[in-house]
């Protein structure tokens, strides 16, 4: 799990808790119809923006945000410059049976292209139309978490309207105005902290993680097109490495020169 989505949340909430501790009596800002209003209202509007399926994806996109798991560029740059020396050691066909030991089903797909003799400006057409959907499918799951990002303060106002209303409408009974001013309050509260704090960063969140998967996935389809074009190992290496910012080629040039590229590979993979 990434500790940083999950603590970010937890000391946030937190925070918000304490201070309002501070100020007074918590349950003072405990409302369970200000919550109705805003995450009912909020999905309820989703409901109506997007389909079925779409929605229903987002409790996977959940998933992504809390996982640890982050894109590995270096150790697929070892592993593609393997592929490379492993090619002219051997030939392409040496390559089929070790794309298959490595859990990447894009890297799979792209080796066996070039394995079957597909021309290269086909292969990297196909590999980038995939690439292109992909990017549109993650761009729906942060477009979802970004509309709710806007849905939660709009409800938070309607939710101030009918509190306002409420009070308006009991001005005779005294003992009703602040239930109906506590309602007008604490639905903006809670579709600000809902906004800000939990739909909004996730939706960053998301969008961080799906450029680290497209960048990854644009080194794999240069390496496996040099690999096809029968470029030097160590030239390939050098056009991957460009993808990869100065700190990450130091950190890489350093285990470089402390571990054979093969050992490196075996231990990626």
């Amino acid at each position: 799990m990434d500790l940083a989505t999950l603590l970010g949340i937890v000391i946030g909430m937190a925070l918000l808790i304490i201070a309002i501790v501070m100020e007074g009596d918590i349950m003072l800002f405990w409302s369970f119809s200000s919550i109705l209003i805003v995450f009912g209202g909020t999905f309820a509007s989703i409901m109506i923006n997007f389909t079925m399926r779409q929605v229903l994806s987002v409790f996977p996109l959940l998933k992504v945000a809390f996982s640890k798991r982050t894109s590995d560029s270096i150790g697929m740059i070892n592993t593609l410059v393997d592929f490379a020396e492993t090619s002219r050691r051997e030939g392409l066909l040496a390559l089929e049976e070790k794309a298959q030991a490595v859990d990447e089903p894009f890297l799979q797909k792209g080796v066996q292209l070039v394995v079957d003799g597909t021309d290269a400006e086909l292969v990297r057409n196909i590999l980038e139309i995939e690439l292109i959907f992909l990017e549109e499918r993650h761009r729906l799951g942060q477009k979802i978490f970004e509309q709710m990002g806007a849905l939660a303060p709009a409800y938070g106002m309607i939710g101030t309207l009918i509190g306002l209303i409420a009070m308006l409408g009991a001005l005779d009974s005294p003992d009703q105005i602040g239930m109906g001013m506590a309602v007008a309050l604490i639905t903006t509260l809670y579709g600000s902290v809902a906004s800000n704090l939990i739909f909004l960063p996730l939706a960053g969140k998301l969008g961080i993680k799906s450029d680290e998967e497209i960048l990854l996935k644009q080194v794999m389809i240069e390496g496996i097109l040099s690999i096809q074009a029968g470029e030097n190992p160590r030239i390939v290496e050098e056009k991957l490495k460009s993808f990869l910012a100065p700190a990450e080629r130091d950190s890489s040039r350093r285990s470089a020169e402390g571990e054979p590229a093969s050992e490196r590979v075996t231990a990626n993979a």
